[in-house]
């Protein structure tokens, strides 16, 4: 059937009750201006968001797929959203992809471009360009998941559903979030599916995205606490190792994640078409996020060939407390989207992420200062005005005779967030318990920390996101990184450099206003540079 006509029929009711889905319509506060609305990250207009779904690449545009409830803030109805973009900054809203329908919901999943068409639902299979975007996905009753399609030739504004779902039906209840990718050496697509209740991931294989068999399952292994969910699988070079590469499986799980509630695990291995096999022992946990708030990762797919990037984004909350979020008339938010890649350690090869490039897009005023100490650093903030709400923060700083040193972000009357490395541990730490409002839940308060290197005589590296409601923090070039929701008021928007112990210098800091994607003047300003010395 034809999603589009479904959809026209949901949005009535929606305008019926007085709600809208436009993208920034004003209502009593405007939308995409309220006091907890991510400026640089992406959200829906309004309403129940979780993970993020599909994203893909294709005819020169980002295409963002998510987890979304059309007629609520809270969880229910699931269906997918939508969003397009040419540079996976500023976003577009679009109508609803795939409703929930006949009391299927439509649980999560991944878009791949068919370039050959071999499922045979793109309608210009007779040109030079037979592609269109196939979407698999969960469908989801009280009772039963099964794996499902639907496909788009309009790049993406209409989807219909393949008449023979479900594609694959294993007859069980936790059975969930198909990842497919085209495997070019054994010239077929890969499925990779959740048993979620087991702890294992089942390979599926297919030449044509409608009939799928079985080839392997992996698991148990590393953390096995909670479900697990939303699997990825990708292979990347290893850094500075030319030749070398390895495939990167990750694993989120719900509860059981390193700083509590959700979070993300990943495996490093091989992948040979059919099976996975991880380099590490079955006990080995390696955690991609040490905040308490990214879960649900996918990666791109079809990003062209000329980029050479593999790129994910995550879903910025935690199963904790995302439903009690003081935020209206929308919940959930999604992470900037990271560049991954692999690194050689002594400890072995381990994740780095890094922000896309496109980021830098979004910068408007530019401090900068070098070789200072901390208090001498503390009255220049102070004089040059150095404050805000969106912010990009990179600092080098030298650690050797300090205890603990770092920043304090969204400072103002009894708020701050810490963001710190402390020596003795080795350990970058973000802590939100006097954040701003806290009390919502007492699963949100607390102290995050990861492990971080301290070679080079205890130089560190931090480079820092700050949005209305989110803290995003990377360590040294992206080797530890911590992701994590803060609600603090708008008055609280001072920066602050602290430390504990002596020796302790600013050896370089890069403080950067950052645009609002969702306002067509401040994308057109004029960036301001000052340079402080």
């Amino acid at each position: 059937m034809q999603i589009a006509a479904a959809w026209t029929i949901t949005l009535s009711a929606l305008l019926a009750c007085g709600l809208s889905y436009g993208f920034g319509e004003s209502s009593k506060v405007s939308i995409d201006d309220e006091t907890y609305r991510p400026q640089f990250h992406f959200t829906p207009a309004q309403n129940w968001m979780n993970d993020p779904n599909g994203p893909v690449f294709y005819h020169g545009e980002y295409h963002l797929f998510f987890q979304h409830n059309p007629v609520g803030n809270q969880w229910g109805h699931m269906s997918w959203g939508q969003a397009v973009s040419r540079d996976m900054v500023h976003w577009r809203r679009l109508p609803l992809a795939i409703p929930e329908q006949n009391g299927i919901m439509i649980f999560s999943g991944s878009t791949v471009v068919d370039w050959q068409n071999t499922s045979g639902f793109c309608k210009a299979s007779g040109s030079r360009n037979p592609s269109c975007l196939v979407a698999i996905y969960t469908g989801h009753t009280d009772t039963l998941q099964t794996q499902n399609l639907a496909y788009s030739s309009d790049n993406g504004r209409t989807w219909t559903k393949y008449s023979g779902n479900p594609v694959v039906d294993l007859h069980l209840r936790d059975f969930r979030d198909p990842k497919v990718f085209w495997h070019a050496p054994s010239h077929k697509w890969i499925m990779i599916t959740a048993l979620a209740t087991q702890h294992k991931l089942r390979f599926f294989a297919s030449n044509d995205l409608r009939h799928w068999s079985f080839l392997s399952d992996f698991g148990p292994a590393g953390s096995t606490d909670g479900v697990w969910e939303c699997p990825d699988l990708f292979q990347l070079p290893v850094e500075n190792e030319p030749g070398q590469s390895r495939w990167l499986l990750s694993v989120n799980l719900n509860p059981g994640g390193v700083a509590g509630g959700s979070g993300d695990q990943y495996f490093i291995g091989r992948f040979d078409g059919s099976t996975f096999t991880s380099e590490g022992s079955r006990e080995q946990v390696l955690w991609a996020d040490y905040g308490k708030d990214f879960y649900a990762s996918t990666s791109f797919s079809d990003l062209p060939k000329s980029d050479g990037r593999r790129i994910w984004l995550g879903w910025l909350d935690n199963w904790d407390y995302a439903a009690k979020e003081p935020t209206s008339p929308w919940r959930g938010a999604q992470s900037i989207p990271r560049e991954l890649r692999l690194k050689r350690f002594p400890e072995g090869i381990r994740l780095i992420q890094q922000p896309v490039r496109e980021l830098h897009s979004l910068r408007h005023q530019h401090y900068h200062m070098e070789d200072q100490g901390v208090a001498a650093a503390n009255r220049l903030l102070i004089s040059q005005g150095i404050k805000g709400e969106t912010l990009e923060i990179a600092a080098e700083i030298d650690a050797e005779n300090a205890f603990e040193i770092g920043l304090k972000v969204r400072k103002g009357n009894n708020e701050e967030t810490v963001i710190g490395v402390n020596t003795k541990q080795a350990e970058l730490f973000v802590d939100r318990t006097r954040s701003g409002n806290v009390g919502f839940d007492s699963k949100f308060a607390g102290r995050h920390a990861g492990p971080i290197r301290l070679d080079h005589g205890k130089k560190v590296k931090l480079r820092i996101f700050i949005d209305r409601s989110s803290v995003e923090v990377f360590g040294n070039d992206g080797e530890c990184v911590i992701s994590e929701r803060v609600f603090p008021g708008r008055a609280s928007d001072g920066v602050e450099l602290y430390a504990q112990g002596e020796g302790r210098r600013v050896l370089r800091l890069d403080v950067w206003s950052l645009k609002s994607v969702w306002e067509r003047e401040a994308q057109n300003r004029v960036p301001g540079r000052l340079s402080i010395r």
